[in-house]
């Protein structure tokens, strides 16, 4: 067995989302096949040299797992040509499903889906990417249609209900793909909850090959399933039950039924109590800090001793939903919540705080310190921390297995970093090359240069193959990184700068650092796969001396060494490439004059009635940048269109942006945060760039 395992623990509060597809909620321990209980219900391990075991052991997307995290912890696995998913799921969010499963049908290892106890709704859409999918009798498959909470005005509603008839037809493309029976018969049997034990399903064409039954692969208590109305009551038995857990025996007919127990009337009141203390206690919980803006609701609840805390909590909502101001932008103004009321509080106070979100005027939380919302977290979900100091006290925020705190601090966090990544001010995403590569080890890039001309084939002749591996300039990934630590001394002391500028200013690094990696290779070429530099004499790329500084004769020059670039073919033969420069990148020294010449009307020095045109205005886009000036004030160079072989900048499965990651926990004082980006920088071919020193 290999090392890698990527494991996201299962939450503990009960989310909501929506589309129904989208519903989450609270659910319980996955339990193993040895009916031994792990702290995670979503894991991908590496097992035979190949071969991935992926468990979905209950909600998708929101508080589980996200379609992002899947596709990193898939891509970290490296070379995967088998992957074995196992699936025991109600369902869940309907996008993060839908890229989990394109994630799974663009992926080249065959895909073996083992459905070992429920796939339902959105699980049971993941499971359509497998080859082959395979289900015991006892196990269950349901399909419906998706559904959803909408506020606003009517055309509000109108564009909600288009944008559910989009999401059901990406659902039912998923089952067509997989079923072959037509979109009308997959929407027929969408329009009601349809469920299908393993021979249905199998004959339905929803799986493909019945195995031996199997006892249920896990608890799963889920009140997700509480939303599912015409669920099999003889499925129960199958999905609730943990593995190995056998039903007794039946007893053997007694002569005479055994005396029921009675409880005295203290006992009754003694119950009683307990169950009703228990009861507003948890109102109570649920109100948190919404008490004191609701005190008429939250007394009306206490006192109701039929009202529940979910009720409660019902009501509570929808209070809070009748101080919404439906938003002015245009298009779909629903409310999607996690279900969490604390947690939203908290994050909506921080982003507001950090300015990358409005006030709620309905936020309880609003202005706190990150000192009392860590407080918050904690007693709003009813953990007693008043013989607990400030520091005891924030450290919990981050442990308890019931806050959120340190998590919605790293999301916070998260933001920042790819704001700043986004508005880094660089300049080399404008004219290189975007590529990715599936792994570390070093690989090869075939420029057009070095690409022969295709061979006839002469009637009833075989094509041959082309050998390419000594032909490809090299490129290798590496990771780039820094830490960060957002400690309890930093909340205690409200230093909003760990969430905002320190991670913002981390992303403007990490694009930054790309920036030096492909201005190097400018600066200081490295030698190419021939062993001479980027930039030869021989190659016809590089210009020195008098007559290399910038002006409209050079650039002519340029311009024509590029197009005459060749490649030599079969039999000795040179085919000429007519490569056309698309950037002329300066020194910011020179970025004015480059502009002044290229796109001027006439050339320096003519009489404005002269006559004289300029030959090559606007043949090329002027970027200048500032390391070119560190290097020198006079060299400028050329570059052939963006996506052509110039300079390669390649990513790690093609996810161009930093990667944060959280440490929490006895080991750290607070939340230990990494940002990383693996890339790779390298030139592909010297006949799409040109240099002149200008001197």
């Amino acid at each position: 067995m290999q090392t890698y395992q990527a494991t996201k623990r299962r939450p503990k509060a009960p989310p909501l989302m929506i589309p129904r597809a989208s519903v989450q909620s609270s659910v319980s321990a996955v339990i193993t096949a040895a009916n031994q209980p792990v702290e995670s219900w979503y894991s991908m391990r590496a097992m035979a040299r190949g071969s991935v075991e992926i468990l979905l052991y209950d909600e998708i997307g929101g508080w589980g797992i996200t379609a992002k995290q899947f596709a990193q912890d898939l891509a970290a696995c490296g070379e995967v040509s088998q992957i074995n998913l196992r699936i025991h799921s109600p369902g869940g969010d309907v996008f993060a499903g839908m890229a989990i499963y394109n994630t799974l049908k663009a992926h080249p290892a065959r895909v073996d889906v083992y459905i070992d106890g429920l796939a339902a709704s959105m699980a049971s859409v993941i499971a359509m990417a497998g080859d082959k999918v395979y289900m015991p009798t006892n196990a269950m498959m349901m399909i419906h249609k998706p559904w959803g909470a909408q506020g606003g005005d009517a055309e509000d509603m109108r564009r909600y209900a288009d944008l559910l008839d989009k999401v059901e037809g990406t659902l039912v493309q998923a089952y067509v793909s997989k079923t072959g029976k037509s979109a009308e018969e997959i929407h027929a049997l969408l329009k009601d909850e349809t469920w299908m034990d393993g021979s249905e399903a199998v004959a339905a064409g929803f799986a493909d090959q019945l195995i031996d039954p199997l006892v249920a692969a896990a608890q799963l208590k889920s009140k997700r399933m509480q939303e599912f109305e015409h669920m099999p009551p003889e499925a129960f038995n199958t999905l609730m039950n943990p593995r190995n857990q056998v039903p007794a025996p039946a007893p053997a007919p007694a002569p005479a039924p055994a005396p029921v127990a009675t409880l005295t009337p203290d006992q009754i009141r003694a119950q009683v109590l307990a169950e009703e203390g228990a009861r507003r206690t948890g109102i109570n919980a649920a109100f948190g800090s919404f008490a004191t803006a609701h005190p008429e609701l939250l007394q009306a609840c206490v006192t109701d001793m039929t009202c529940t805390v979910e009720s409660a909590r019902a009501q509570l909502l929808a209070k809070l939903g009748e101080a919404a101001t439906p938003s002015s932008v245009p298009g779909m103004h629903g409310h999607i919540s996690n279900g969490n009321l604390v947690g939203d509080s908290v994050r909506a106070s921080l982003e507001a705080r950090i300015g990358i979100a409005a006030i709620e005027a309905s936020n309880g939380l609003n202005h706190m310190s990150m000192r009392e919302l860590a407080r918050a977290s904690l007693t709003e979900r009813g953990i007693l921390v008043a013989t607990l100091n400030p520091m005891q006290m924030v450290g919990m925020a981050f442990t308890h297995g019931s806050s959120d705190f340190g998590q919605i601090l790293l999301d916070i966090a998260g933001k920042s970093v790819l704001s700043g990544w986004e508005e880094a001010p660089e300049t080399f995403q404008l004219w290189t090359k975007k590529g990715q590569l599936s792994d570390f080890k070093t690989s090869s890039r075939v420029g057009l240069g070095e690409f022969p001309s295709l061979r006839e084939v002469r009637p009833g002749a075989e094509y041959k193959h082309i050998t390419l591996s000594d032909r490809g300039e090299p490129i290798t990934l590496a990771t780039y990184g820094e830490l960060f630590s957002i400690t309890r001394q930093a909340i205690i002391n409200d230093d909003l700068s760990l969430l905002s500028d320190v991670p913002y200013k981390m992303g403007q690094a990490a694009r930054a650092t790309i920036g030096d990696l492909v201005y190097a290779v400018l600066t200081s070429p490295p030698k190419m796969r021939d062993g001479k530099s980027l930039f030869d004499s021989s190659r016809k790329n590089n210009a020195a001396g008098p007559g290399s500084e910038l002006s409209i004769a050079s650039m002519i020059a340029g311009k024509t060494a590029m197009a005459s670039q060749k490649t030599q073919v079969d039999g000795g033969r040179a085919r000429t490439l007519n490569i056309r420069p698309a950037y002329v990148l300066t020194p910011v020294a020179l970025e004015d004059k480059a502009n002044q010449l290229i796109n001027s009307a006439s050339v320096p020095g003519a009489d404005v009635n002269s006559g004289i045109i300029n030959p090559i205005r606007g043949f090329a886009k002027v970027i200048g940048e500032p390391r070119l000036d560190d290097a020198s004030a006079t060299a400028w160079y050329m570059a052939a269109k963006q996506g052509s072989d110039t300079i390669e900048v390649a990513y790690l499965n093609g996810i161009d942006t930093p990667y944060v990651e959280q440490q929490n926990g006895f080991s750290v004082d607070g939340v230990a945060s990494k940002v990383r980006i693996d890339a790779g920088v390298a030139p592909s071919d010297f006949r799409g760039l040109y240099s002149a020193a200008g001197k």
